[in-house]
């Protein structure tokens, strides 16, 4: 991507929220070497975010980078740690990708799969907004904890 303007406000809401500081907390794990240290927290999720000209700059078809795979692990670890939060069991968040960028994103707690998605295209992985990927979060959390809830000694073992 070539350097823009910040796609989120440094002022958003959603970066208060404990979905947005778990990702935060997810992102900065990644960073090994410290060269996110003096970022904003801001600026550490605006990847994440995807407007309608970013998009156009990457191409149709393409293997995802590092960098895109850090994020895509970032944000189901975070909705993973939260379910962890939730039900005090733990949670176990996989993917399987191929070199193309095409797979699945499980996450598991205890013998139950609590969400099971198809990922293509994770070249590129994004949102629309900081608020629509929390929804999305929100979403995929709700639903795990729903299953869980229906099917607690199964997710217990």
């Amino acid at each position: 991507m070539t350097s823009q303007a910040n796609a989120i406000d440094p002022e958003d809401p959603v970066l208060q929220t404990s979905f947005g500081v778990e990702l935060v907390r997810q992102m900065r794990a990644f960073d090994t070497y410290g060269r996110l240290e003096n970022k904003t927290n801001a600026e550490l999720l605006d990847p994440f975010i995807l407007t309608a000209e970013r998009k156009r700059e990457i191409p149709i078809i393409a293997n995802p980078d590092a960098a895109v795979l850090d994020r895509l692990s970032a944000f189901y670890n975070a909705i993973a740690a939260m379910i962890e939060k939730e039900c005090n069991l733990m949670a176990s968040p996989m993917t399987s990708l191929s070199a193309e960028g095409f797979g699945r994103g499980l996450i598991i707690v205890g013998k139950l799969v609590v969400m099971d998605r198809a990922l293509r295209d994770v070249h590129r992985f994004g949102f629309a907004s900081l608020s629509k990927m929390k929804d999305e979060a929100d979403k995929v959390l709700s639903v795990a904890l729903e299953l869980i809830g229906n099917h607690s000694e199964v997710a217990g073992l």
